[in-house]
């Protein structure tokens, strides 16, 4: 038995089977295309069809963009130049105005050479946020300088003294200061309201008035030296003018011997490919048995294979052998004037820059020589200034003109008030003139650049990002605001919300264009790009705040009924528990609000500021580009997807960060 038992092959195995490998079907790029593309029946004909789609897009624009000119003048060389290259049926891309004119779109009318400015100021934007959007891989001191940025980005680019954003930042320091001293007196609620008032009221007097003294301050003690540099400064302009004249005068001289030479290898090419055509157009019509000279009316086909056979017979008569010096002269002169001619502009815009140089400077020594005069005339007029305005009676000192006084307004009266009138407007231009030469020669900083200077990316950003960094803490408010048990406060953010969501921004543009104007003291001037970020922001707030409101509703109700249990209070209940799960929930509503944002940027261009479409329209109104569409919205469609792609990337990275369910 036990012999048997020793002998007996073992049916339980020692060793394991070696791993097999999947089925086909189940592994590699055949199960990925089953269960992504071709999983039903419906899917699979859905991806064909998509698929086919994709091909036709495709077949359409990639040989339009592939087959492109980068250098030329105009939109007439880049015809030229397809024509002798054979792509005689419309060519491609003309890239060239994209050359030519590309920092145009980015900058706008922003001299060129400062542009390092708005540079270092976008730089510095994604170094400010860095710590914000990337909290957890950077260290927190960092927000010292998100802190900082918004009042040292305007100064880069709207320029002025060094002190004017070091004055704007004490605007905090007094709030703060208010705060602390009314805190122990008056408790939280009248300490906010004290600081709040005390920093508006440093920033809208407290600034001018300290700004306006350091400015005549510094200017008293280097007026002389400032003159005598300004007197100086005309000569030296007019010989750099000169010399850059010359130049440009030469670089025309230059370029028409090379004008010549292209001209006539390029008609060579151009009387063959039109015998060409002709001949070809002829054959087809003969073929066909119809008479040339005739009015027939053509076929769809007929016209078709016409038009084939054209473009095929210039396409072959312009890449004859015969034809190849012609074609090489054709495309080296082309690139040899397109240099000639951005050398040119380069000139010119030196030449530009240069003329308002010297006319700021003679500007300049015409204000300070007639200064004492003005503050002698100005000392003059306010010595009398009451008196005048006392004799006009109160009715009609709102009236700047007489022709509008009432009927019946005594002939006295009448005169008085045209003297009141004519006094107060020299009065306001002594002033206006006596401030802008102090400010101009105790500045201490980078040279002004006013808002009309702005335009293309430039100002498309400025307005887009300013509105979604200032609507997001607006919008968190509104919200908060609506869903208070507080009467005002909800019925007061209720009616803003939906008096600002039913009436279209482009409306809101032209309000803040032309009707906040009526509403302003006279004389004030309120600066357009800031109207427009104003309204811009209290837009997307509105959107802002319903998409927060969104997110607060989906949360819970044992959410907030664990703050209570916790004993924390209404703010500490919302900031640290309520607000960040919200928030998290609306990440996506919210970027998409900032999306639609970015690109309603654009309806500026209604309201006269020269945004990216707006500098598309004037490109297009000149000589050499007239008639060029596709290149230039490609361009500006590309810049806006960049941007809002990345904006779209760093939601779900940000919602993939934050996510702590376990799904």
């Amino acid at each position: 038995m036990s012999d048997t038992h020793a002998q007996t092959v073992a049916y339980v195995r020692d060793t394991m089977l070696p791993e097999a490998d999947p089925p086909t079907a189940e592994r590699g790029v055949i199960k990925w295309l089953r269960e992504n593309l071709f999983s039903s029946w419906l899917n699979a004909i859905l991806t064909i069809l998509s698929l086919y789609v994709i091909y036709l897009a495709l077949a359409a624009i990639l040989p339009w963009a592939s087959n492109y000119v980068w250098t030329a003048r105009s939109l007439t060389d880049c015809r030229e130049v397809f024509l002798v290259t054979g792509a005689v049926d419309g060519g491609g891309a003309c890239w060239a105005v994209i050359r030519e004119r590309w920092l145009q779109l980015l900058y706008g009318f922003y001299p060129s050479d400062q542009y390092w400015r708005p540079n270092l100021a976008f730089v510095l934007f994604f170094v400010a946020m860095a710590p914000v959007l990337f909290s957890e891989q950077l260290p927190r001191k960092m927000l010292i300088f998100t802190v900082i940025y918004p009042f040292l980005m305007p100064w880069l680019l709207w320029g002025g003294s060094f002190w004017t954003p070091i004055l704007v930042l004490a605007g905090l320091a007094v709030g703060y200061a208010a705060l602390v001293v009314i805190r122990p007196i008056a408790g939280n609620l009248a300490a906010i309201i004290a600081a709040l008032l005390a920093a508006i009221v440093w920033w809208l007097w407290g600034v001018g008035a300290v700004d306006d003294a350091l400015h005549r301050m510094v200017a008293k003690i280097r007026m002389d030296a400032t003159l005598a540099q300004a007197e100086a400064l005309p000569d030296t302009l007019r010989q750099q003018l000169d010399t850059l004249t010359e130049q440009r005068d030469a670089l025309s001289a230059e370029s028409a011997p090379i004008q010549a030479e292209r001209q006539e290898a390029f008609d060579r090419i151009k009387t063959a490919t039109d015998a060409a055509a002709e001949a070809a157009r002829l054959e087809v019509l003969a073929e066909a048995g119809i008479d040339p000279d005739s009015e027939i009316a053509l076929t769809t086909a007929l016209k078709e294979e016409l038009e084939h056979s054209v473009n095929v017979a210039q396409r072959d008569a312009a890449l004859a052998p015969d034809f190849e010096a012609d074609r090489a002269i054709v495309l080296e002169t082309t690139r040899q004037l397109t240099e000639i001619k951005d050398r040119g502009l380069a000139l010119s815009a030196e030449i530009t820059r240069l003329t308002d140089r010297l006319s700021d400077a003679r500007s300049l020594v015409s204000n300070i020589e007639a200064l004492e005069a003005n503050e002698t005339r100005l000392a003059e007029i306010d010595e009398t200034f009451a008196d005048l305005r006392a004799a006009v009676p109160r009715a009609l000192r709102k009236f700047s003109d007489v022709a509008n006084v009432p009927d019946g307004t005594p002939d006295l009266d009448i005169e008085a008030l045209q003297v009141y009138n004519d006094v107060r407007s020299e009065r306001a231009t002594l002033n206006a003139t006596i401030d802008s030469t102090y400010a101009e020669v105790g500045r201490v900083g980078l040279r002004p650049v006013g808002s009309r200077e702005f335009g293309g990316f430039l100002l498309a950003l400025i307005i887009g990002l300013s509105g979604i960094i200032l609507s997001l803490p607006l919008g968190i408010m509104l919200a908060l605001g609506r869903q208070s048990h507080l009467f005002i406060i909800n019925k007061v953010s209720v009616a803003f919300i939906e008096i600002i969501r039913g009436v279209p921004l482009i409306v809101w543009l032209f309000t803040a264009q032309l009707l906040l104007n009526y509403f302003l003291p006279p004389g004030t001037t309120f600066d357009l790009l800031l109207r427009v970020i104003i309204m811009v922001t209290l837009f997307s707030s509105a959107y802002i705040a319903e998409v927060v409101r969104g997110g607060l509703a989906a949360l819970p109700k044992g959410q907030y009924e664990a703050g209570d249990a916790l004993g924390l209070d209404y703010w500490k209940s919302m900031r640290l528990i309520v607000l960040p799960q919200a928030l998290k929930i609306s990440i996506p509503g919210i970027v998409n609000t900032f999306i639609g944002l970015f690109k309603d940027t654009t309806l500026v261009v209604f309201i006269g500021l020269a945004d990216p479409i707006d500098f598309s329209n004037k490109i297009r109104a000149t000589t050499d580009w007239n008639g060029i569409y596709w290149e230039l919205f490609v361009f500006i469609g590309l810049i806006f997807f960049i941007f809002c792609y990345s904006m779209g990337r760093y939601s779900f990275y940000l919602e993939k960060k934050l996510t702590r369910e376990h799904r």
